[in-house]
């Protein structure tokens, strides 16, 4: 890829700008968390057909699927449509679904996770439309639901489902306009304690679970300072994310006490490694420890359930997708983007760590900025993404010729 037609790209790219932003803001605009993404979803419906796609519908779950292309090498480009809630509104510096323009950044809800991905990806395909789709591939967009709440699972349900089994995956989880190449795994377990219950007046008649989980919870930080580490990834990490008691009342001993355990996966750790580790406990006693499953109905109908297991996974850095997208970039930004990973999880569960699809992510925004109230992306970088993006399957494209 020349330096020439990474400039002519950006060129292109350009003059989209205004449309590309006002997309953003009009998906910011629309409230959109886990299960409830339907008007965002319809938003991103007419935009694709609106910008001439081959062909576009909704899945059984509600995920949004664009194609341009017909050719043997299948690309898939992935953003989840869905988003956190705001929180308390008035933390905000401005209205978190105004998608409100300012100093040249967008700002709201999704304005890093991940809408500008879906914005960036259409209009780069529309661009690489114009220039000319090369022939061996086909370029699918999915618009994925309910990431926020279970990573993986419909992206998942996409390629085992309905039918789409791609070769290629590039996700839009923000890197900042570098290439990410892996992350983390995780998996989320509870350990329940159970007692006896009693008036608080004769407490001693009692067996308090909250005093029996005490301990246990100080098992879990110290737990976590003997994890395995990788070079890479970095280390494994678990923490007690919430606790909860039932009690007849205020002035009765607790009889039944639960924490929910975050717990983040290296490279060699495995979800059944870390519950093993979990049981080993020095205070478990007769403490139960369960993994924690997802079972939640899409906004139309559709049901996505699986165990909230989430693999590590880590493509090669000679991989031909690291490094043909880092290729694309570097044509378009003039420099060699930085090769990196994520913090946090994302579908890549489900291409590369359950499926082994090779998979890496490219995407405007800073991952630091996800579910703050500080969110926001500049206009530039969504120009350069989208330029990126279209040069992309050219690129894949060449590599299978040879």
């Amino acid at each position: 890829m020349t330096p020439d037609h990474g400039r002519a790209a950006l060129d292109a790219a350009r003059t989209l700008e205004p449309q590309i932003v006002r997309f953003l803001r009009d998906m910011i605009a629309i409230p959109g968390e886990s299960c409830r993404e339907r008007d965002r979803c319809h938003r991103v419906k007419a935009e694709l057909e609106a910008l001439g796609f081959d062909e576009v519908f909704f899945d059984r779950l509600g995920t949004v699927v664009g194609r341009v292309g017909s050719g043997p090498v299948k690309i898939l480009f992935d953003g989840h449509v869905d988003t956190v809630g705001v929180g308390d509104p008035a933390a905000w510096p401005h209205d978190p679904f105004a998608g409100k323009l300012e100093n040249d950044e967008v700002w709201g809800r999704g304005a890093v996770d991940e809408l500008p991905a879906i914005a960036c990806m259409a209009y780069g395909l529309h661009l690489l439309r114009q220039r000319g789709l090369p022939p061996e591939v086909t370029v699918y967009i999915t618009a994925s639901v309910m990431e926020e709440d279970c990573d993986g699972a419909c992206l998942l349900h996409v390629v085992e489902n309905e039918g789409i089994r791609p070769d290629l995956v590039v996700l839009g989880e923000p890197t900042d306009l570098a290439v990410y190449r892996g992350h983390r795994g995780r998996m989320e377990a509870t350990i329940t304690t159970r007692g006896v219950s009693a008036h608080g007046a004769h407490a001693h008649r009692g067996v308090n679970a909250l005093y029996k989980m005490a301990p246990i919870i100080a098992d879990v930080e110290q737990l976590n300072g003997r994890l395995a580490d990788d070079p890479f990834l970095g280390p494994g990490s678990v923490i007690v994310s919430f606790v909860e008691c039932t009690t007849p009342s205020l002035n009765a001993v607790p009889d039944r006490a639960r924490i929910f355990v975050d717990r983040r996966l290296t490279v060699g750790e495995t979800a059944e490694s870390a519950l093993a580790e979990l049981r080993a406990l020095p205070h478990l006693g007769d403490a139960e420890v369960e993994l924690l499953s997802y079972d939640e109905q899409g906004w139309n109908g559709g049901r996505a359930t699986q165990d909230k297991v989430f693999p590590t996974w880590v493509l090669p850095e000679d991989h031909p997708l690291v490094q043909g997208v880092a290729e694309a970039a570097t044509a378009v930004l003039g420099a060699r983007p930085a090769i990196s990973r994520w913090h946090f999880s994302t579908n890549g569960v489900a291409t590369m760590g359950r499926l082994g699809i090779p998979t890496v992510g490219f995407a405007p925004g800073r991952e630091e900025l996800a579910h703050t109230t500080e969110e926001r992306v500049a206009v530039a970088d969504l120009v350069k993404a989208t330029a990126v993006y279209s040069v992309i399957p050219e690129v894949l494209a060449a590599q299978r010729r040879g």
